[in-house]
């Protein structure tokens, strides 16, 4: 059971800032216990899932990873310029003469199977960004919630040691007008 801090009172700041300090504490209490639920059941092993990719996901990743790389687009031409070169040599012979349809149909099917692939990995990958948006909108959102608690606290220190400072210097004016009528009235 998590025992409430009690209420700011100080004659320093104003019922309002109090009030919205109190409201900041409250928050972050009850942030700090969603947080604390969520470990205690995270650490439960029973019920942790962890998220597994299904063929067609770790295929259309394959995909991706593969056709996004130095190495396929350096495979690919050379292919291709092989290709060419050979129909060329070749004259009457050539599998797919000079205006190459044979390899356009190949280089058309790939770019058919291999864009929606692309395209699954992608939404994918949006959607884990998603998640770690919020997630971090969450961490920024917290972070501010503890950044303006301990603005305010600063300004309650400040004031009070400006409070402190003014009482001294009060007792410091009277303490130098009380020896200097002493001092009047020794003459």
């Amino acid at each position: 059971m998590t025992t409430k801090q009690p209420a700011v009172i100080s004659s320093s700041i104003s019922k309002e800032d109090a009030q919205h300090l109190d409201l900041l504490r409250e928050h972050r209490r009850r942030h700090r216990q969603r947080e604390q639920d969520k470990t205690k059941k995270s650490l439960d092993l029973d019920e942790i899932a962890i998220p597994t990719l299904t063929r067609g996901q770790r295929l259309a990743d394959r995909v991706a990873s593969t056709i996004g790389s130095w190495r396929f687009i350096i495979f690919q031409s050379t292919g291709i310029v092989l290709w060419i070169v050979g129909n060329a040599l070749s004259g009457a012979n050539a599998w797919d003469p000079y205006p190459f349809i044979l390899l356009n149909l190949l280089l058309s099917f790939q770019a058919a199977y291999t864009a929606p692939a692309i395209m699954m990995s992608q939404n994918r990958q949006s959607e884990l960004d998603r998640r770690h948006a919020q997630n971090d909108y969450e961490i920024n959102v917290k972070a501010e919630l503890e950044i303006e608690l301990l603005h305010k606290k600063f300004d309650i220190l400040k004031e009070q040691e400006m409070l402190r400072l003014s009482d001294s210097f009060r007792d410091l004016s009277a303490q130098l007008e009380k020896l200097s009528n002493q001092l009047l009235d020794k003459r």
